[in-house]
């Protein structure tokens, strides 16, 4: 009996690491399938097909906020591109916020979600999707944007040459700031609000400022500066109001100007100047705050990664942001009131404006591929101009 139970207790002994080990080996096989997926083969939705050649994208449109459908409805900043453009190509993108929508000229559009970590993380899962050739694509981020009432007024559009991020810093409530503090808002690194960068010293980092291709933006600016924009009654009365700021009571023109990226609504006089100061801080003394965003840090952020390995150019990055609200009250009207006034046509304008100039770096640059494609457009000098009715999306 005894050496019977032996033999049974080696035998269920030796079965049990006969399973373990085939266990180990098929966790390893699958291991090993997993590693050596191509990167976005497998989705929420089911595997995405990688045996079909990568299709070539000439130009991605980067909007962030939709109110409703990509069609149809009360328009955010995606739809004007879906439906004048005719992005009929609707394609599943489990990893991001939307689908992404594509026509047949080679123009993408994609809705990055509101937020830096939105806009950040579907660039990135755009960047990596296996169905797409991104190397010499251009990227226009084309949204509406609060804007200084020193440098623009309503409807206005602003071609970037620098990307700031307004967000990693040190906060203090400004309630329990020192007395000659201008804000609550400091460098990491520093000790109080400084426009010196020799006051910085510790720790930081390095996606606070994006310099982007500035003879790029000084094409696009070229390009669309006498582009006549949508003015409207309603904003001719709101910035009447602005009567310490000749620029703000101006007609919608185009300029040159920086954004400011921060995850945080904010509005004031008092982070209108941080907002100024941080740009000139970060961005160099040339630079100019102009217009607020939410995403842009994280767009680029997303961008520049990508372009380590060279699935993007990070010299064919544009920024345009269009001015929907001001960043900062009028004389006689609290921060707070500012905040709450309903933009004037429910910055529709602004939307138009983002549309309308955008497009006509779009247009020029697809119909111009052949030149566009291997060399950018500041050093070509034969370049094609869009007609009207390709501007406007007709």
């Amino acid at each position: 009996m005894h050496i019977k139970a032996a033999s049974n207790v080696e035998a269920v002994s030796w079965y049990r690491g006969y399973v373990s080990r085939l266990l180990v080996l098929l966790y390893f096989l699958m291991f090993c399938t997993l590693l050596f997926l191509p990167a976005g083969s497998i989705s929420a939705a089911g595997p995405i097909s990688t045996t079909q050649p990568k299709e070539v994208i000439k130009v991605v449109v980067v909007a962030m906020f939709e109110h409703g459908e990509a069609r149809g409805d009360r328009p955010g900043e995606l739809q004007f591109w879906v439906e004048r453009l005719k992005l009929d190509n609707q394609l599943s993108f489990p990893m991001g916020e939307n689908d992404l929508f594509l026509n047949s000229d080679g123009v993408m559009a994609i809705l990055v979600g509101g937020g830096i970590a939105n806009a950040a993380a579907s660039i990135m899962a755009l960047g990596l999707d296996p169905r797409f050739d991104l190397s010499r694509t251009y990227w226009l981020i084309a949204g509406i944007a609060g804007g200084d009432p020193a440098d623009v007024s309503l409807g206005s559009a602003a071609w970037a040459r620098h990307v700031v991020d307004g967000d990693l810093l040190y906060e203090i409530d400004a309630r329990e700031i020192p007395e000659h503090w201008p804000y609550g808002l400091v460098p990491l690194g520093a000790e109080e609000p400084t426009k010196n960068t020799d006051n910085l010293s510790g720790w930081s980092l390095d996606t606070i400022v994006f310099d982007l291709n500035r003879k790029l933006a000084e094409w696009a600016f070229a390009l669309t500066r006498d582009i006549h924009l949508e003015d409207t009654a309603e904003m001719a009365l709101f910035r009447k109001m602005y009567g310490n700021h000749p620029n703000a009571q101006r007609a919608p023109f185009v300029v040159l100007g920086d954004t400011l990226s921060a995850s945080t609504f904010w509005h004031g006089l008092n982070l209108n100047q941080w907002a100024n100061d941080w740009v000139e801080l970060f961005a160099g003394e040339n630079a100019n705050f102009m217009t607020s965003n939410m995403e842009d840090s994280g767009t680029l952020t997303g961008l520049h990664r990508l372009a380590r390995t060279g699935i993007v150019d990070s010299d064919r990055i544009m920024v345009l942001r269009t001015v929907s609200n001001f960043t900062a009250p009028p004389p006689g009207k609290s921060a707070v009131w500012s905040r709450n006034a309903p933009y004037p046509n429910q910055g529709r304008p602004a939307l138009e404006t983002a549309f309308q100039v955008g497009n006509k770096v779009v247009q020029t640059l697809v119909n111009d591929w052949s030149h566009f494609e291997f060399h950018l457009p500041y050093e070509v000098s034969s370049v094609t101009t869009p007609s009207k009715n390709q501007v406007l999306g007709k």
